[in-house]
């Protein structure tokens, strides 16, 4: 009998640390119906049928924690949800967006289940969703399924909207530094930290890259001059107007010459080693159609390489190959480039490949070199004819560890004369190892924004730490782009707290950056006045770079639907759980469901931060243990268990006393004001107030603020909020 369909009835993107996982996920709601009677064991031929679909299943984990853990899970009988998740999981690994992370859990009502998978992009893993929904009940019904036909557009949408490969290996290399990343747009343009001290890459062009600079390596010519004008070595040549004039240049110069236009990249349009009239006016008309004007210059004899400087220094040189043909007799010049040069694994139409196919319909310089040595695309070279197709690009080959510590400054001082943070420095010389004096060697051109592809995946060696480069260029030793990040999170009390510790940095001289239930603040002025404890107002308090700390309120709705903003804090505030407080929209039906949502906020303290916990509230100080960094605990009042067990170990704490705020580390004891710091009068929100105020004082402490500006800066706020409080008692008389 077939078996219903699998609904799924809701689906959240999780954009930042939330319950399930640090990183971004997505979290989808399934109803399997009648399929909660049928697991996978129960399901004649479901297993062959799955493992015949996605063979690459073998080697998932699952709970067992070796490769094949999620087969004997399925081999056991588990059900429809949490194989979804695997599939879905495995249909990401395919499509070229690895992903590892993945959970399944029933919720209180029978047949749903939540299912959660890691999402490094929510358009690609929605799509993978859906399709591993499709897959899964093909295989329990016994239908047809294309995987191939299902994966290549989830293959394309990858390439389409992930990070290419240059962006994403300086990414990574941020991440191991534990310095945040943020994408601001569907292309490359990433930025790396938080506020104030935030950079921005766009592939590997930076924040640094001047935009002068860039213009004078577009401009071959202008680059040439100042080169030469420093004592670089560069070619004889100069700008062209004509293919009549190119001619003229070339006679000039002398030749073999080079024609190429001057404001083309990758290569494009570059003819080299000419040596007649008709070639040199034919590569004319080549490079006229690649850039604004043609430049005629010397040919240099030798390899070409691409050297990568970042920073002054030469982090990583390629050297690039002539690509040639050999005839058979039998098939033309376009059969053999096909079989010959594009069927290099090397060679891709991604970005993802290191060197672009050999396409002769688009490539104008290819047609001219193979034309030059008597030859046509259907033309049929003689058996062991060796035909040239390619003589500039391909690089492929790394030889970093060759270059002559002479040509390395050379290179180096190039790119400082055209003023680029990074470069791809282009010079032709028969032997790197050797001073180019000696050879006779030249820079040719000098790019900005370089492609680091070459350095990633070279032929003949391991990748080279390009990412780790760049990074270190950006950010010192001792740097990891972070901010003071002060996250709360709690049943009540967070918003007085969060406006007071954003007052406190305010006073210690901090661009303070506050996204809270009421409103979003910058430099204490309010810039929304609507509810903004939410992700996005979190998200553009940390984009903005004139803010030096942030205060970011987090309600258990965000973190649910949401996640948090940021993926790490210096201090994660839990005020108090509310033990009646529900969610059932998510799920959450208990108290220790909603400390788990919590947790959250514990989970994201840095090693060297503080969780701020509240020691009168047993399911809040439970989740001690579960932070990285060190705890201190608060309350009102100082008798409290929690507390002095705390303080007995040498921890810290905050608590009042006889109307005092007390910092207790150990047995060690400062008072926090000389005289009463809370408001006067008796009202139903003294609590709060007070409680808000040991909150401030203890998150403070925690980001070792001066206590003289802590004791100031709370007894002024009391002050206000009494005087705050008159005010209101004189006009309701």
């Amino acid at each position: 009998m077939r078996k219903k369909a699998i609904e799924i009835t809701k689906v959240m993107s999780l954009r930042g640390p939330n319950i399930w996982t640090y990183r971004p996920a997505l979290e989808a709601w399934v109803d399997i119906g009648e399929l909660e009677d049928y697991p996978s064991n129960k399901i004649p031929g479901f297993y062959e049928r799955l493992t015949a679909m996605l063979p690459g299943l073998a080697e998932h984990r699952c709970g067992v924690g070796e490769p094949g853990g999620f087969l004997l899970r399925l081999r056991e009988g588990t059900w429809p949800a949490h194989i979804m998740e695997h599939v879905m999981i495995e249909l990401q690994n395919l499509a070229g967006m690895q992903t590892g992370f993945g959970k399944a859990r029933e919720t209180s009502k029978r047949g749903v289940y939540k299912l959660v998978v890691r999402a490094r992009h929510e358009r690609v893993s929605r799509a993978a969703l859906q399709v591993a929904r499709d897959l899964v009940m093909a295989a329990i019904n016994d239908d047809p399924f294309d995987v191939p036909a299902a994966v290549t557009p989830l293959r394309a949408m990858a390439d389409s909207v992930c990070l290419g490969p240059s962006t994403a290996c300086i990414v990574d290399a941020a991440s191991e530094r534990q310095i945040p990343s943020t994408r601001l747009n569907d292309g490359n343009l990433v930025q790396l930290g938080y506020g104030i001290h935030q950079r921005r890459i766009w592939t590997a062009e930076t924040d640094r890259t001047p935009a002068i600079s860039e213009s004078i390596s577009s401009d071959k010519d202008l680059t040439k001059t100042l080169l030469r004008s420093c004592g670089v070595p560069v070619p004889e040549g100069r700008a062209v107007e004509s293919p009549a004039d190119a001619w003229e240049a070339a006679q000039d110069i002398g030749l073999p010459v080079v024609v190429k236009p001057t404001d083309g990249n990758h290569g494009r349009g570059v003819a080299t080693n000419l040596t007649t009239q008709e070639q040199i006016e034919a590569a004319y008309e080549v490079a006229i159609n690649e850039g604004s004007e043609v430049l005629v210059e010397k040919f240099i004899p030798g390899h070409e390489h691409r050297v990568l400087v970042v920073g002054g220094k030469v982090v990583a040189c390629a050297r690039g190959e002539i690509v040639t043909i050999t005839g058979d007799g039998r098939s033309t010049v376009a059969e053999l480039i096909e079989t010959q040069v594009n069927t290099d694994p090397r060679r891709g139409d991604e970005e993802e490949f290191p060197m672009d196919k050999v396409v002769l319909e688009r490539d104008h310089v290819i047609r001219l070199e193979i034309n030059r040595q008597g030859f046509a695309a259907d033309s049929v070279p003689p058996a062991g004819r060796e035909i040239v197709v390619q003589r500039t690009g391909n690089m492929a080959f790394d030889i970093t560890e060759q270059v002559h510590p002479d040509v390395a400054a050379i290179a180096s001082l190039a790119a400082r004369v055209v003023g680029l943070d990074i470069a791809g420095i282009d010079l032709v010389t028969e032997d790197i190892s050797r001073p180019l004096e000696e050879t006779g060697g030249a820079i040719v051109e000098i790019n900005a924004g370089p492609g680091l592809l070459m350095h990633l995946k070279p032929v003949n060696a391991a990748p080279r730490p390009v990412g780790e480069a760049i990074v270190e260029h950006l950010f010192g030793p001792t740097e990891n782009g972070r901010i003071p990040v002060v996250g709360l999170c709690g049943s009540h009390g967070t918003a007085l707290a969060a406006r007071l510790i954003a007052r406190l940095l305010h006073l210690n001289g901090s661009f303070v950056g506050l996204a809270g239930s009421e409103g979003l603040y910058l430099n204490q002025r309010q810039v929304e006045k609507n509810d903004s404890d939410n992700w996005e107002s979190g998200r553009r308090v940390l984009l903005n770079k004139s803010v030096d700390a942030a205060v970011i309120e987090n309600n258990c709705r965000t973190i649910l639907s949401e996640g948090l903003a940021y993926d790490r804090c210096q201090v994660g505030v839990v005020t108090s759980l509310d033990p009646a407080a529900t969610l059932p929209e998510f799920d959450i039906n208990d108290a220790e469901q909603l400390a788990k949502v919590m947790r959250t906020q514990v989970d994201v303290v840095l090693e060297d931060g503080a969780a701020v916990l509240n020691a009168a509230d047993a399911n809040v100080a439970a989740l001690a243990p579960l932070c990285d960094g060190e705890v201190v605990f608060y309350g009102v009042q100082p008798d409290l268990p929690q507390l002095q067990q705390h303080l007995a170990a040498g921890g810290r704490a905050v608590f009042m006393r006889d109307g005092l705020i007390v910092l207790a580390r150990g047995a060690q004891e400062e008072v926090l004001s000389d005289g009463l710091p809370v408001p006067d009068g008796a009202t139903d929100d003294l609590p709060v107030q007070l409680e808000g105020m040991v909150v401030a004082a203890a998150a403070a402490w925690a980001l070792s603020l001066p206590v003289e500006l802590i004791r100031s800066g709370i007894e002024t706020f009391a002050d206000e909020l009494t005087s705050q409080r008159r005010a209101r008692a004189q006009k309701r008389t």
